[in-house]
C-alpha cells in the first residue's frame, strides 16, 4: 500500500518540476531532486530508490552512516543537517556533497579530513538569507570573504550555496530570499576565485520547491512531500 503512495507522491513532485522548468524555460537535467530520506526507514529509501531517485538527503551523520552500506553504492549521498566537527570524519568519504558548510572551523576540518585520505570534498556554503536566528548559515555579508579564505584549503572544491528559507503556508514569501542567494552566487562568480564554482544552488523545499526553481535553484531537498509526516521513534 504504501509503496504505491512513494511512487505517487514522487511521481508528482517530478511533474511539478518538469513544468516548472518548461514554463520558465530551463532545462529539466539543471535541477536535482534530492530525497529528504532523514528518519525514514530503508524499506521507504528503497522504494524511492527503485523508482529511478539517486539522489537523497541527510541531516544528522548517525543515520547517514547507519544507512550507506545498507543501500545500493549507486545512491548519491547529500549531508544536508548541520554538521558538528567531530563528525566529519565519519561521513567525510560517504557523501557526494555536503551542503551545510558555515564556519571556517567546520571547513578546515573537512579538508584535514580529506587531506588525510587524499579526496576531494565538494561543499556548499550554508547562507542564512533570512536571518532567523533559530538557522544556521553564514550571513550573505559575510559569505564571500569566507569562501575566499576557504577556497584556498586543499581538498574542498566549493561548489555554490545553500540556504534554509523559513517556513510558510505560502511559497511567494521566500522568492524573495531564494532571489537574493541567486544574486549572491552572481556576485561569486563576477570575483573569479580559484576553487569556486557557483554550479549549485540548493533551495526549497516540499512547501516552495517550485518557487524556488523558478529562481535558479539547482537542487530541491523534498522529504515530507514524497514520504509523508516525519517518522519518529520514540524510546
Amino acid at each position: 500500500m504504501h509503496n504505491s503512495i512513494l511512487r505517487d507522491n514522487l511521481k508528482i513532485i517530478e511533474d511539478n518540476i518538469d513544468t516548472t522548468c518548461k514554463e520558465h524555460d530551463i532545462l529539466p537535467e539543471m535541477v536535482t531532486l534530492i530525497a529528504v530520506s532523514k528518519t525514514q526507514p530503508v524499506a521507504f529509501i528503497n522504494e524511492v530508490y527503485n523508482a529511478g531517485i539517486r539522489d537523497f538527503g541527510e541531516n544528522k551523520v548517525q543515520e547517514l552512516i547507519d544507512k550507506f552500506p545498507q543501500m545500493p553504492d549507486d545512491i548519491r549521498w547529500h549531508l544536508i543537517g548541520h554538521l558538528q566537527t567531530n563528525k566529519v570524519k565519519y561521513i567525510i568519504d560517504k557523501v557526494f556533497l555536503i551542503h551545510s558548510v558555515d564556519s571556517i572551523k567546520l571547513a578546515q576540518e573537512i579538508s584535514k579530513e580529506a587531506t588525510k585520505r587524499n579526496i576531494s570534498v565538494s561543499i556548499l556554503i550554508q547562507v542564512n538569507v533570512s536571518h532567523e536566528e533559530t538557522k544556521y548559515g553564514i550571513s550573505e555579508l559575510l559569505a564571500i570573504d569566507l569562501i575566499k579564505e576557504v577556497s584556498t584549503f586543499p581538498g574542498i572544491h566549493i561548489r555554490g550555496l545553500m540556504t534554509i528559507a523559513p517556513y510558510t503556508e505560502n511559497p511567494e514569501e521566500n522568492r524573495l530570499y531564494f532571489r537574493k542567494l541567486k544574486q549572491l552566487s552572481v556576485d561569486i562568480i563576477s570575483k573569479s576565485i580559484d576553487n569556486v564554482s557557483m554550479d549549485c544552488l540548493s533551495m526549497g523545499m516540499s512547501g516552495d520547491y517550485k518557487v524556488a526553481i523558478e529562481e535558479g535553484s539547482t537542487y530541491v531537498r523534498v522529504g515530507t512531500s514524497i514520504f509523508g509526516e516525519r517518522i519518529y521513534v520514540t524510546a
